[in-house]
């Protein structure tokens, strides 16, 4: 149960006094360290203070409590003004951590990172990430509520709470953060509060030589109930804090739409000399600045002061989350109590385990030449797995029909009046529709992921992974158990041309630390590494599926797709004795392997083909395993993949050679394309050939 706010505040000289020990901690912070953005993190301490100390909804003493508010800072430059709240509240960071920021091995890292400090949701710092993940973690938070407690009136589940965040001029610039705003006013969330720092400071001065549009009516044009927070309206600067707790207050009142509070601030404020200007958003202030600025604020000329006093004060956060810790477990255990196997689900999801037998529902598919697009056999696994597993959910970026990211007969996750025939739906439901928004896409999943226990996952085109990028690499820098559903993975998906035909994709996301990228050859393929990647969730994974069928290999004749799980296996012997060369190929690329094979072996050169469906799992396997897949002995190697080469070397070595794409593709059927740009089994004849010649074969 969302805890209630006090309509009055009480906000005392102590008070004060403490959100002026904040700015500073915020200068002696960024002094020691030589670096770091004291600006914002001074102008933001009265509303920072007022949501930690006041407004949220939040226990020190339990960071991973589950019915908390969330607190996104967007602003992640600014993380002075997450990390003094955090200190102040008493979420474990003490002064030598504000000492140590931005140095080796500290919990003040430049930017807030997520698992590493106590308090920090989710890693910022790339602008307008933060304000998609906050909308993320909304909707998250109110599918949350519709798994285990739809019955519940607005405001009385103890699944009810508030998502805040902080933004800033950066943000509201970056992309991103329209993409994920515009969708969180379709989605009318109602839980969602951000704060917008309108300081009209940047790296580069004044803001107006770049953004001039009116952001407040920009957000009430996309939906969300716009406050308007003033502090130089008098043409004096006046932080009027009861101004801002109101403008709250109506925020968390309006249950309908997204709360977008603009609150026009003065970066740096009260440095006498630095106050509103470029000079104090990114750089220390220097000694001279600090001394009259603590004069101005009455404060101690002393590096790192805090009166005892006022940090006797602040912990008192700690009280009150416990406070608030208790009247929630009451509610909650209520709940639990009387909710059956909701509760059962409950419970499986925050241990983040499957259910049990789950993975018998995996589709198996019989073999066929005329075959199945690897897209659709991925859509008939979510259709297959959708009864079990009511955590995993997801859409398509307006490509639901293509990605085939939509289980058979589930309803859409919309409020009432935005369902469609096509797409009926309701508050609770689990495909989600995220319009021609792949960026934004991409950080609302990071924030569906970071606020828990669903898992989500995401569809477009594999080229339009380049629009995802950003988030795609926070998402493995965080662990996020992310499925991305690429399709269209190659120049096989034909008459669209280049602009569509991902050439440089697979081994450009393979060079994201942290994502594991899985083209598989076949539907089976496809099954069996669905599955894998559901029972690993501390990691992103990227499948890259077919838009045109393959045929579905004969099991029988060939390994079993069970070897997918290693991330590459030998799908094919060499016939009579051991090897002369090994053929290696994802995706599509595997039938064309298997016909050279074929054609080798007839003319008496034994060939082993092998199926890499994903390198970072073959990687991750053990040498002698590896040892056992690609033998050392066996220099005569191929690699064929309709994509760049780059890459392949360390699987080919010194003699192999790659099949591959060195330039664009084209518009034409797919059947031409491959012809015309060498991915036939004559031309992997060739190439074996010229690798044996290479070893000395």
């Amino acid at each position: 149960m969302n805890a209630h706010t006090p309509q009055t505040l009480e906000w005392s000289d102590l008070d004060l006094r403490a959100v002026n020990t904040v700015r500073a901690l915020a200068m002696d912070a960024v002094e020691k360290s030589g670096n770091g953005h004291p600006g914002t993190a001074m102008s933001l301490a009265p509303a920072a203070y007022l949501l930690f100390q006041k407004v949220m909804q939040h226990d020190p003493s339990d960071p991973e409590w589950a019915g908390r508010d969330r607190f996104v800072l967007s602003i992640g430059h600014s993380s002075l003004t997450l990390y003094i709240q955090l200190y102040l509240a008493g979420y474990g960071l003490e002064l030598d951590d504000l000492k140590s920021l931005r140095q080796w091995d500290s919990r003040t890292p430049g930017h807030p990172e997520f698992s590493h400090t106590p308090g920090v949701e989710t890693t910022t710092g790339p602008l307008g990430q933060g304000v998609g993940n906050a909308v993320g973690m909304a909707m998250a938070a109110r599918r949350e509520r519709g798994l285990f407690n739809p019955e519940a009136g607005p405001g009385v589940s103890p699944f009810d709470h508030h998502i805040f965040a902080f933004c800033s001029d950066g943000d509201v610039q970056e992309g991103v953060s329209h993409e994920a705003s515009a969708l969180a006013g379709t989605q009318q969330l109602g839980n969602l509060i951000m704060i917008y720092d309108d300081n009209k400071i940047s790296i580069e001065d004044d803001t107006r030589i770049a953004h001039s549009e009116d952001v407040a009516a920009r957000y009430a044009a996309y939906g969300w109930h716009v406050e308007d927070v003033d502090w130089t309206a008098t043409g004096e600067y006046v932080e009027d804090i009861e101004a801002l707790y109101q403008a709250i207050l109506r925020g968390k009142a309006e249950t309908e739409r997204p709360t977008f509070i603009r609150l026009r601030t003065v970066i740096g404020w009260p440095a006498p000399n630095k106050q509103n200007t470029g000079a104090i958003h990114g750089a220390a202030i220097g000694a001279d600045e600090i001394s009259a600025t603590k004069q101005i604020m009455g404060l101690p000329d002393e590096p790192f002061g805090v009166e005892d006093t006022v940090i006797e004060h602040t912990r008192k956060a700690l009280d009150r989350g416990r406070e608030l810790r208790s009247t929630w477990d009451v509610e909650f255990d209520a709940w639990h109590k009387s909710a059956g196997e909701r509760s059962e689900l409950f419970d499986r999801l925050v241990r983040q385990r499957l259910p049990e037998g789950w993975e018998k529902s995996v589709p198996t598919f019989e073999a066929s030449e005329k075959g199945m697009a690897t897209r659709k056999a991925s859509g008939e696994v979510l259709s297959a797995l959708a009864p079990l597993l009511p955590e995993l959910w997801g859409g398509s970026a307006d490509l639901a029909g293509s990605n085939n990211t939509t289980p058979k007969g589930e309803p859409s996750f919309l409020p009432f009046d935005r369902a469609s025939e096509m797409f009926p739906g309701n508050p609770y439901g689990r495909v989600m529709h995220f319009g021609v928004r792949e960026h934004g896409m991409g950080s609302i999943l990071n924030g569906i992921a970071l606020h828990g226990p669903t898992r989500p996952y995401g569809g477009t085109f594999l080229v339009f992974s380049d629009y995802m990028r950003p988030a795609v690499r926070l998402a493995a820098l965080m662990k996020l158990g992310i499925t991305y559903v690429w399709t269209h993975d190659s120049i096989g998906l034909g008459e669209d041309g280049p602009t569509h035909q991902p050439v440089e994709h697979l081994w450009s996301l393979r060079a994201i630390h942290g994502l594991d990228v899985i083209r598989p050859a076949d539907a089976n393929e496809t099954a069996v590494v669905w599955r894998s990647v559901l029972e690993n969730g501390d990691r992103p994974s990227a499948l890259a599926l077919t838009r045109q069928n393959l045929p579905v290999l004969d099991r029988q004749e060939y390994a079993p797709a069970e070897g997918a799980v290693k991330g590459g296996y030998v799908l094919a012997e060499a016939e009579g004795e051991a090897p002369e060369v090994i053929i290696i190929a994802t995706g599509s690329e595997v039938p064309i392997a298997l016909d050279a094979r074929k054609s080798l072996q007839e003319a008496g050169t034994p060939t082993r083909v092998v199926s890499m469906p994903c390198v970072e799992w073959f990687d991750r396997q053990d040498e002698e395993y590896r040892e056992q897949v690609l033998p050392s002995s066996v220099r005569a190697r191929v690699s064929i993949e309709a994509g760049i080469a780059l890459g392949w070397r360390a699987y080919v070595g010194d003699a192999g050679e790659s099949v591959s794409l060195e330039h664009y593709g084209a518009s034409a059927p797919y059947e031409v394309l491959y012809e015309k740009f060498g991915f036939t089994p004559e031309a992997v004849v060739e190439a074996a050939h010229r690798s044996l010649a290479k070893s000395g074969k």
